[in-house]
């Protein structure tokens, strides 16, 4: 059985100092389209410049006039730090002097805000530089807060007071110049993924990618971990030595008349792609992945007209951490695996015990549904027990024209629909044409684009608490919403929710 990556070709867009190119596959084989250029939207430049800042003038002989100032000063910081919250405890520096160098010299300083404030304060602990923690037996309000801060840095003893907000832990706001286009992740259709960064980034996490393998690239050579090339075919991997350590894409392009095909194709780059949406590197360039602290782990399955099975399946296993006669052990196995590859077959049995073999270790399996807009039963992986089963949405909510679909489909991720404009899924990919070259962004669309977002989304449920395989796809479900059009095809239980995920693995 010979296999191939599941999505389809579109369009080279460039613009000064980044070049994008846009591709599109078809079905379950390359096809070559027309490539034009155009311009990358204004929003696209996103939030990679830094804002400039102004400075203020003020010196220490302004800070040091008469403590009415001071007090006034102090008072609009207090409030500024305080207006958002109750606080019982403030932060006091003090001056080094013999009024300070007491507990009972440094509650002279507090006393008169504790009194006008009408609370009880007591010093609490020092810091590490040096200042105090004092706590009052009640909460005051931001408005109170103030006050007592003003009241408190009025004193000539004292150098500053900040009231001791509680912090929350912060999600990730990536100022990557393309985040703004991945529309996947923050539209009203996308799959909510700003929301579960606030959990985790995937951090400790490793995702085997088993694709085409991977190029170079800025937004994912720190995310990478070694990976292996599994393809046994010297012809169909292009590097002409068969299985060996070096999982590099060599490029799988292929000329009119061979691969089945009447007309040839340029390199797709597809796991390159693939691995940008699992675990780009929120870096302030480029594209940011579902899992941007996550490892990926480039398993290089897919060459020239696709791949075979047999290498597929022992890819599986190494990559689940299995012994794989005549390679290497795997020295990183992976949390997550993901396939965005399929063909017309069902299940067959040597396919479904590798699948089984990676689940028994823990491992999710998530795969693409294809791309055939038929039902995704007859399509394998996608018909295997115990995997999660992906099928496309489009920025409008609906399931992407191309998208299989059926009771096979576990949930929908946003996969793309390029008859809307910017509305394929910006990733990672090298700008060669046939072997590789310059590393680049592209649109693409697919159920292999779909697969990945939620190949992610698994490494930060993971990241978060560690989940059976069973119990991860049961999260996904539940926590799916229903989607945003109506898909009386088949679309599993609904459009992926990261937040929402995140937080039922959270709780358990």
């Amino acid at each position: 059985m010979n296999t191939t990556h599941t999505d389809r070709p579109a369009t080279l867009r460039g613009r000064a100092g980044a070049a994008l190119a846009t591709v599109v596959l078809a079905g379950t084989t390359l096809t070559a389209m027309p490539l034009q250029a155009s311009a990358v939207p204004d929003h696209a430049q996103g939030k990679g410049a830094a804002a400039s800042e102004k400075k203020g003038g003020n010196g220490k002989g302004a800070e040091m006039r008469e403590a009415k100032s001071k007090a006034g000063k102090a008072k609009g910081k207090a409030k500024a730090a305080a207006a958002h919250q109750d606080v019982d405890a403030f932060i006091v520096e003090y001056k080094d002097s013999a009024a300070t160098a007491t507990k009972n010299g440094r509650a002279k300083a507090w006393g008169k805000a504790a009194k006008e404030a009408g609370v009880s304060v007591k010093e609490y602990r020092q810091m590490a530089l040096g200042q105090r923690v004092v706590k009052a037996d009640k909460k005051l309000s931001p408005a109170e807060s103030a006050e007592f801060a003003a009241t408190l840095e009025a004193d000539p003893n004292v150098v500053s007071v900040t009231p001791d907000v509680t912090l929350q832990p912060t999600a990730l706001d990536p100022a990557d110049e393309y985040y703004s286009n991945q529309w996947g992740f923050h539209s009203a259709n996308g799959m909510n993924v700003p929301v579960a960064w606030s959990h985790n980034t995937g951090e400790g996490q490793v995702v085997a990618v088993l694709d085409t393998g991977i190029t170079r690239h800025p937004d994912l050579d720190a995310n990478l971990v070694r990976g292996y090339d599994f393809i046994s075919n010297p012809e169909t991997s292009r590097d002409y030595n068969g299985r060996d350590a070096n999982p590099q894409d060599e490029g799988d392009w292929f000329y009119d008349g061979e691969c089945g095909q009447m007309y040839g194709q340029a390199s797709s780059w597809h796991g390159t792609h693939v691995a940008g949406t699992v675990a780009a590197a929120a870096n302030t360039q480029g594209v940011v992945g579902v899992a941007p602290d996550a490892k990926i782990q480039p398993v290089r399955v897919l060459g020239k007209c696709g791949g075979n099975l047999s290498d597929i399946i022992d890819a599986i296993v190494w990559s689940a951490g299995g012994t794989v006669p005549g390679v290497p052990g795997n020295r990183t196995p992976a949390d997550v695996i993901n396939m965005s590859l399929g063909g017309r077959v069902s299940c067959l049995p040597a396919y479904q015990k590798g699948v089984d073999y990676a689940v028994s270790r823990g491992v999710p399996v998530v795969v693409a549904a294809g791309n055939d807009n038929k039902d995704a039963l007859n399509y394998a992986p996608a018909n295997c027990a115990n995997t999660i089963t992906v099928a496309s949405s489009g920025p409008d909510g609906a399931r992407s024209y191309f998208s299989n679909f059926g009771s096979a489909i576990d949930v929908t991720a946003p996969g793309g629909n390029l008859e809307f404009a910017n509305g394929g899924i910006l990733s990672t990919v090298n700008l060669g044409t046939e072997r590789p070259g310059a590393a680049g962004y592209s649109e693409m669309q697919g159920t292999s684009m779909a697969a990945p977002h939620v190949a992610g989304l698994v490494a930060l449920m993971q990241a978060e608490t560690k989940q059976t395989p069973a119990r991860v796809e049961a999260a996904l479900k539940n926590t799916a919403r229903p989607m945003p059009v109506y898909c009386s095809a088949g679309c599993g239980a609904g459009l992926v929710d990261s937040g929402a995920a995140l937080s039922d693995v959270a709780s358990r």
